[in-house]
């Protein structure tokens, strides 16, 4: 996730930044079981409320937010939770942002994840058995997107049955998803955080540099003792709430630190080539778990080595 900052001077040549917005939406909807549209959609809502409808682009787009937000779906129980979920995140972004207009996009989206995932575990702890609720609707919405993938491959492959092993392995995604559902929750409302700043950016000033390169990408490097204490929760299992906060922990700040490693490679590379970008495409489909841990480590070690800081240093 691109670091997104105050906007930069004309006089600076930077490369396009959609390609940064367009690799952002692919995370929130590649990691998300919330609505996209919702995480995206509210928070930009706030930020044309609060920082101004400067342009034409912004109302349009906005009415187009609301339209999404407010309608579509069945309005059960976890309709009002993702949009109640994005409006805390949206709106504590936006007050970091006001408060603070230079600090960089991730200290205000860890900073806004954070605080709405604060306040939720406040409002689920005071009403208790709430979350066991939410934890269902969420097991049964991912079920029914895993039977949606499973009817469509049989329809793809005819009469020809599908394997018991992979029809199994698929339906342990959904306990393991269901498990992690507030890291990748958090994973995706940073990714759609930086699609919504980007927006409203480029449609209230024109410029497309609202998220600022991959390869600047950092945070506080204390949070690694977020890591190791999600990890050694995990390792520990003392019990099964234990076991799930760390488990969470791992997977948001593994993500966290996958990006930051990928961050360091293109910084030290100076950027991927057409042909680095389809080894890297292939790593993701058939290696995942490769690249992501082997990148996960660099980003790991960075916090100690602070690769690109030294670079600058002894070009300078």
């Amino acid at each position: 996730m691109a670091d997104v900052t105050t906007l930069p001077s004309q006089s600076e040549r930077l490369p396009k930044g959609w390609p940064r917005a367009a690799a952002l939406l692919g995370i929130t909807m590649a990691t998300g079981v919330v609505e996209p549209s919702v995480l995206i959609g509210l928070p930009f809502l706030i930020l044309g409320l609060v920082l101004g409808l400067r342009r034409v682009g912004v109302f349009i787009a906005s009415v187009l937010a609301l339209w999404a937000v407010t309608g579509g779906g069945v309005r059960d129980g976890l309709w009002y939770v993702e949009r109640g979920w994005a409006f805390m995140a949206g709106g504590m972004f936006v007050a970091l942002t006001v408060r603070d207009p230079n600090a960089s996009f991730s200290q205000r989206a860890l900073g806004a994840v954070t605080g709405a995932a604060v306040a939720a575990a406040l409002f689920f702890g005071l009403r208790g058995g709430s979350w066991e609720v939410v934890e269902w609707a969420v097991e049964d919405r991912v079920s029914q997107g895993i039977s949606t993938a499973l009817e469509a491959l049989r329809l793809v492959r005819g009469q020809e049955a599908l394997s018991p092993t992979l029809v199994t392995t698929v339906y342990d995604t959904v306990e393991t998803q269901t498990t992690v559902f507030p890291a990748l929750l958090g994973v995706s409302s940073m990714a759609a955080l930086g699609v919504a700043w980007w927006l409203y950016v480029r449609l209230s000033s024109g410029s497309d540099q609202g998220v600022r390169p991959l390869r600047e990408f950092r945070f506080n490097d204390h949070l690694v003792w977020v890591f190791i204490a999600g990890l050694l929760l995990l390792l520990t299992q003392w019990e099964e709430v234990s076991s799930r906060v760390g488990a969470n922990a791992v997977v948001f700040m593994g993500a966290l630190y996958a990006v930051r490693g990928a961050a360091v490679i293109l910084f030290l590379s100076g950027g991927l080539s057409l042909v680095g970008y389809v080894l890297l495409a292939f790593g993701l489909v058939f290696l995942p778990p490769l690249v992501l841990t082997g990148a996960m480590v660099i980003g790991i070690g960075d916090t100690w080595l602070d690769v690109r800081r030294r670079s600058g240093s002894a070009a300078a």
